[in-house]
């Protein structure tokens, strides 16, 4: 008989301030067997030091807590990519705002998250954020998928709709948080024929005054924003 694989076990930091809701989450994630949660915190600075300690796989985080409780979710995800860009990030806000996620995905859209909290009942949804998070995917809760493509129905022609067939594959590729390396080796392209595709994709989208780290941001959210669910 072949041995049975067992799926690895993700280990988890919590970060939330409200005590109540930060141990429902732990106690739901005590039920998932392949989730272990190694530690808990309630603000920015306190999360530096256990991530720095116990090098988690994913950090499940709010997007408000102390010392400011402004963005300090953001700021942790921004952190984690520059000094452990290894660490997945789950991002938990009660807020159906586009704009938390740019700033979320303005590191790339690799290994991050953004749920509304209203999801964590359901333990199955989270745990499921937390393990494609961990093998580098994306997760966007519907709701904010939902108002970014009431958003683009506003318009009466889709930007999108100006893209080649190729530019719309450079695009898509974008939006699973590859580089423009791994988008050249994935379609069998060279890098720069890759750039200027995206030149091209920043271009007819309205982007092009802008710094390219937001550019390849807010095209990844109007390609999001169309439908192109496939993060």
């Amino acid at each position: 008989m072949l041995p049975v694989m067992m799926a690895p076990v993700q280990r988890v930091i919590i970060a939330e301030d409200n005590a109540l809701l930060r141990q429902g989450v732990v106690r739901l994630l005590e039920r998932v067997d392949d989730i272990e949660v190694v530690g808990e915190t309630s603000d920015l600075p306190s999360l530096r030091t256990v991530v720095d300690e116990l090098d988690p796989d994913v950090v499940v985080t709010d997007i408000r807590m102390p010392p400011t409780r402004t963005d300090e979710g953001i700021q942790a995800a921004a952190w984690i990519a520059a000094d452990h860009p290894g660490i997945g990030v789950v991002v938990l806000s009660q807020y159906v705002s586009p704009a938390y996620a740019v700033a979320l995905l303005a590191g790339g859209t690799g290994r991050r998250g953004y749920l509304l909290k209203e999801r964590v009942g359901d333990v199955d949804d989270l745990a499921a954020a937390i393990r494609k998070v961990a093998q580098g995917g994306s997760v966007l809760d519907p709701s904010v998928v939902d108002a970014l493509v009431s958003a683009s129905r506003t318009r009466p022609v889709s930007p999108i709709d100006h893209l080649t067939s190729r530019e719309t594959e450079v695009l898509g590729q974008m939006a699973e948080g590859k580089s423009n390396v791994a988008i050249a080796a994935s379609m069998v392209l060279s890098e720069r024929a890759v750039e200027k595709h995206s030149t091209s994709i920043f271009s007819k989208l309205g982007l092009s005054e802008e710094k390219d780290l937001n550019r390849r941001v807010s095209a990844v959210l109007i390609y999001l924003g169309e439908g192109n669910h496939t993060v």
